[in-house]
C-alpha cells in the first residue's frame, strides 16, 4: 500500500480534524492507548485502542475530530498508486 502525505504530522493531544482530513495515518509512539473519534457536535462516534508501535489508517468525515494524547503522531493522507 502507498499513501500520499497531505500535511505536516501532529499529535492528538486535543480534538482536531487534522485540516479537514478524511483519511488519517495514526502512529502510537507510547504504550497502548485509546483514540476517540467524534462528530462535529462533539458526540463520540467510536473509539479504538492502539498497541505500542501500532500504525492504522482511520477514515472520517472532514469535520469529525480525533483525540487521544501526545503519543499519537497523526497526519492527513490519501491513497496513492
Amino acid at each position: 500500500m502507498h499513501i500520499k502525505l497531505l500535511d505536516q504530522e501532529t499529535t492528538l493531544t486535543s480534538a482536531t480534524n487534522l485540516a479537514n482530513a478524511t483519511l488519517v495515518r495514526v502512529y502510537n509512539t507510547g504504550s497502548a492507548a485509546t483514540v476517540t473519534h467524534k462528530n462535529s457536535s462533539g458526540s463520540t462516534i467510536g473509539t479504538v485502542t492502539l498497541a505500542a508501535g501500532e500504525i492504522v489508517l482511520l477514515q472520517k468525515a472532514a469535520t469529525d475530530t480525533l483525540e487521544g494524547g501526545s503519543a499519537f503522531k497523526s497526519v492527513k493522507v490519501a491513497f496513492a498508486n
